[in-house]
């Protein structure tokens, strides 16, 4: 009996131990969660179960405005449903939104281990002397630049789970970019700095290294770009980040993005479509600019979209009185466009941007650049994201303490019956000339007697020794001050400008044209207008970028010389009259119009340009 009574004690006991056991292992069962997988950049770029995101928390009108961690929790929230992984970064140390975030990031990874969001972190690079007129763009601002790569090492030492990418510079090396750009060695030094400390081990070996850049800086384009410390950049970099902005380019080279002439009788959400399609191809054309000159130099690295996007609302360039690109609908279009293309090539696209900045343009509410995001000021989805408004994505999630919900209170018919298709290719013009001379290379000298810029075709079909430029000439509109117009029949109409000061040009797309046997010639063209100002015309030598650019030009004005009339005039103006003791060897502006004062937003016209050699 006593033994009986034994064993049953011993078997209650161990029923005990092995409930109590599974008590444990049910408990810890509950609150274990397994920390989520290492992975590396190389695994994570090109995949598209990581789609990516350029990244901007700030909510105000200033970036002195810096986003709380908890306001960066409620962004990755939001992103995080939306599916993404993968976010880009502009600056290490000039603000604290980045180390806000990286905390925001870590917070959320321990309350829960699966959360995934990884960065490519961004440095902001400039040149000596940025923002001041003593800017030497061969030198880097040796104590910013150092500073924002020294936090850039230190935040990717502390979070090797989260900095999976350093990019040097943000459109750092393009030229347009006047204020603080810098050649391609000050980014080579960095970069080199930085695989030299991976090397080292004092950096993740798998830690990617790039610089994020415009397609032409990457020797997509321009001649002048393609430069020997340009292929010992691509050769350090461990992949190229590209940026391609088809929204800005169709009012800066709208010829891909008006309508043309077999296609202005379709219905006009036809036309759209049919423009966003050309988008699409034009941002690939500006990869494959990229990826051949790559090619040629015998590189096989891989090229991810840095940057693209497209804004919703302009009030001027891009808006109804302009390119008429900035909408809902276009934008959803070009998003889904660049999502699928980038996807079924194996390549990541960080879309510009996952919300709407009002910093960026603070002084105009309706200015694009403050409405890029795909979510509004107001906690607002926009068209592109209404799908995932209905399907729940967003429930239980808010921004500001406003809940997602759709624009237009998600009436479609509403949103549709505001949209305008791009302009005809007539109405909007030329953006650059057709007529080229295919026989001479860029920088050989020209030694035909006649140099036609802008000429009737009569002019082109007489007996005289004539030539054409050796590229196409580009219309540009220096800094967006004027208006510039070039119409089918080769007749270039001014608009000045208005503000403090107004320029463009008509820029040769290559190395400066030799016109050093027209030293003793003439500049013909025909003239008239009714604006009042005074300004310069002529022809411009050198790069304004490399120190050396020189305007080659007379003053026209109601008090000058030379003045305009409603009428048509010709001038002929001598050469020696309008050199500034400019390297004729190399022109790079075949003509210029430079507002002096008096602006009053009236026009100029000109036609029949050419030079002669006397």
């Amino acid at each position: 009996m006593m033994k009986d009574i034994e064993l049953k004690s011993i078997h209650n006991s161990r029923s005990f131990v092995l409930l109590f056991a599974l008590m444990i292992v049910l408990l810890f069962a509950q609150s274990y969660k397994p920390k989520s997988k290492e992975i590396s950049a190389q695994e994570i770029l090109g995949n598209p179960m990581y789609p990516a995101f350029s990244y901007g928390g700030y909510r105000g009108k200033t970036r002195d405005e810096v986003p709380s961690v908890k306001d960066l929790e409620e962004d990755m929230k939001i992103l995080a449903a939306m599916g993404v992984k993968l976010l880009r970064t502009y600056n290490t140390q000039q603000y604290a939104h980045t180390a806000n975030l990286l905390k925001a990031i870590r917070n959320l990874k321990d309350e829960d281990p699966n959360f995934e969001m990884y960065l490519m972190l961004g440095t902001w690079i400039e040149c000596e002397g940025a923002w001041t007129n003593n800017a030497d763009h061969t030198k880097g601002n040796s104590d910013n630049n150092t500073a924002e790569i020294e936090t850039a090492i230190t935040m990717a030492k502390e979070n090797p789970d989260i900095v999976k990418m350093i990019a040097v510079g943000n459109e750092a090396m393009v030229k347009w970019a006047v204020n603080y750009f810098v050649t391609p060695n000050v980014i080579l030094d960095w970069v080199t700095y930085l695989q030299e400390l991976k090397k080292q081990g004092k950096l993740p070996r798998d830690l990617w290294i790039t610089s994020s850049d415009n397609y032409e800086s990457w020797g997509g384009g321009a001649e002048n770009y393609k430069t020997d410390d340009l292929t010992a950049l691509i050769n350090a970099v461990d992949f190229v980040s590209l940026h391609t902005y088809p929204f800005h380019d169709s009012h800066y080279n709208p010829s891909f993005w008006a309508v043309p002439e077999e296609q202005e009788d379709l219905l006009e959400l036809e036309k759209i479509e049919m423009a966003m399609v050309r988008a699409k191809n034009y941002a690939k054309s500006q990869y494959k600019g990229a990826l051949d000159y790559m090619t040629s130099l015998g590189v096989n690295k891989p090229i991810h979209i840095g940057e693209t996007g497209w804004a919703t609302i302009a009030s001027t360039s891009y808006g109804p009185t302009g390119s008429r690109a900035a909408d809902e609908y276009k934008g959803k279009l070009y998003y889904e466009a660049m999502r699928e293309w980038t996807d079924s090539a194996g390549m990541t696209c960080f879309y510009f941007e996952a919300f709407d900045e009002q910093w960026k343009d603070a002084g105009d509410p309706n200015g694009s650049e403050n409405h890029f995001g795909l979510i509004n000021l107001q906690g607002q989805a926009k068209y592109a994201l209404w799908d995932m408004v209905e399907e729940g994505t967003f429930k239980g999630l808010s921004r500001n303490g406003q809940p997602i919900t759709k624009t237009y209170d998600g009436n479609e018919d509403l949103l549709i019956s505001q949209l305008v298709p791009p302009k005809s290719l007539s109405e909007i013009g030329l953006q650059q000339t057709s007529n080229i001379n295919n026989n001479r290379n860029a920088g050989d000298l020209v030694t035909e007697t006649t140099y036609l810029v802008l000429t009737d075709p009569k002019m082109a079909n007489s007996n005289m020794n004539f030539t054409y430029p050796s590229a196409p000439l580009k219309l540009n509109v220096w800094e967006g001050t004027c208006e510039m117009f070039l119409s089918l029949e080769g007749e270039l109409t001014i608009t000045t400008g208005t503000g403090d000061w107004w320029g463009a040009a008509l820029e040769i797309q290559s190395k400066g044209e030799n016109l050093s046997n027209y030293n003793k010639g003439t500049l013909f063209f025909d003239i008239k207008g009714d604006t009042e100002s005074t300004f310069q015309i002529g022809f411009q030598t050198g790069v304004f970028s490399d120190g050396n650019q020189v305007n080659n030009g007379i003053t026209f004005g109601p008090k000058s010389k030379f003045s305009l009339s409603g009428n048509w005039k010709t001038f002929s103006i001598p050469i020696s009259d309008l050199s500034k003791n400019g390297n004729l060897s190399d022109v790079t502006a075949l003509l210029y119009v430079l507002g002096e004062n008096s602006f009053d937003g009236k026009t100029i016209s000109l036609k029949n340009i050419y030079f002669t050699k006397g």
